[in-house]
């Protein structure tokens, strides 16, 4: 393990980025000051963009030639200059980094999203297998020496995520303040979804996405990507039919050979279920079976007009692009021949979906909102192809493919 000697090396880039949280203990359970402890978003059926979340009204601020940048829980961020190196864990905190115009900073992320997603916009992006691991899934924890050996200006986490989650149980606050002080800040919310550490804010995509954009002082190109966010919302509820399929979401890990289905909520906090929120799509299941196991039988007996499978555009195939027949061999042809399963409704109707992927920035949730329109309403936007994903016909577009690419290249 690396002993940390970097507090008596020269400085370098990273070390013009002083960290000045106001901050409780070693600095993170507690969140920020400022009464920003509310959870924002869960019960509405939008993600709009946010203004304003706890100290201030969420601008940049600035001070000589050095500026500062704040989020929940990692506090207050004073930058010397702008960061151009960075790292994440989720891949969503990539997404919005590539909104801004920072790919060339990316250094690894722990759980990406697959680079196929980016294709559409021209974006190089890659592969999960070609990224240094941030941590060895086997047992081994996470890893301090990448941390220290990549070197980054900032860390895009929520620096509770580490030692929070209880995943690595030698990992405690202390492992995660050496990173924070020996390597670089943290800067990240934990926005995917509320897990049990998480008692503080929880950020909309777009609330997020608006602050890191003031680490990176990129306020031009988060405006221009909340414009289009706008556009393409107002253009699907203008289109979107009164009646509303309700959906049985299942989860990824569900296995339809052994006859086991774990049921999800459409409408639960964070940017996991962003597009099913945006498109106020109701759960098929009732709360007793959510979280839960349930059997085909039990599925059954909800028969959901449509059965959507967590995360499945991106996680049936390689890593490297969907296969609509691995997804078919997995989760729709052992439902076709289970004497149970074949009365289900979404099978004989042939509406057995991959759902989108849980982890979505800016860019990837465009395309993602576009795919579950597609997906609950093929008669107004058009029968989703799974045999052709990421690429959809230009008839079939929601959003300009181009102008993401332009907002990104900072042409707009």
């Amino acid at each position: 393990m690396a002993n940390g000697t970097r507090d008596g090396d020269a400085p370098t880039h990273r070390d013009y980025l002083k960290y000045g949280g106001a901050l409780l203990g070693t600095g993170f359970a507690a969140g920020c000051s400022g009464g920003d402890a509310a959870s924002e978003g869960g019960a509405t059926s939008t993600d709009a963009p946010a203004t304003a979340d706890g100290g201030g009204d969420g601008s940049t601020t600035e001070t000589g030639s050095s500026y500062t940048a704040s989020i929940v829980p990692a506090g207050e961020v004073t930058f010397e200059a702008v960061p151009e190196s960075w790292l994440v864990y989720n891949g969503a905190w990539a997404d919005m980094a590539f909104a801004l115009g920072q790919r060339d900073g990316f250094l690894t992320a722990g759980n990406m999203i697959p680079g196929f997603f980016f294709d559409p916009f021209d974006l190089d992006v890659p592969a999960a297998d070609e990224l240094t691991p941030l941590a060895e899934w086997d047992g081994g924890g996470w890893s301090k020496e990448v941390f220290y050996e990549l070197d980054p200006d900032v860390i895009l986490m929520d620096p509770n995520y580490m030692h929070g989650t209880g995943w690595d149980s030698d990992w405690g606050e202390g492992d995660t303040e050496e990173i924070r002080r020996r390597v670089a800040p943290f800067f990240g919310n934990n926005c995917r979804r509320r897990r049990e550490f998480h008692d503080y804010k929880l950020y909309s995509l777009y609330g997020a996405f608006e602050k890191l954009s003031h680490a990176f002082q990129e306020r031009e190109r988060y405006e221009a990507f909340a414009a289009l966010h706008d556009e393409v919302q107002s253009e699907i509820a203008s289109r979107t039919p009164d009646e509303r399929p309700t959906i049985g979401l299942i989860n990824g890990g569900s296995n339809p050979a052994k006859g086991t289905f774990y049921p999800l909520h459409t409408q639960d906090e964070g940017y996991e279920m962003k597009p099913y929120r945006d498109l106020n799509v109701a759960s098929a299941f009732p709360e007793s079976m959510e979280g839960g196991t349930i059997d085909y039988e039990q599925l059954l007996a909800v028969d959901p007009e449509i059965i959507v499978v967590h995360w499945g555009i991106g996680t049936t195939g390689d890593t490297d692009s969907f296969s609509a027949e691995a997804f078919r061999e997995q989760y729709v042809r052992p439902m076709e021949e289970d004497s149970v399963g074949q009365q289900l409704t979404a099978v004989e109707e042939g509406r057995v979906y991959p759902g989108q992927y849980g982890e979505q920035g800016p860019i990837v949730n465009l395309l993602q909102t576009e795919m579950v329109a597609q997906q609950l309403y093929p008669e107004e936007f058009g029968a989703f192809d799974p045999q052709s994903f990421p690429e959809v016909p230009a008839e079939k577009q929601l959003f300009d493919r181009q102008r993401v690419a332009d907002i990104v290249a900072g042409e707009f």
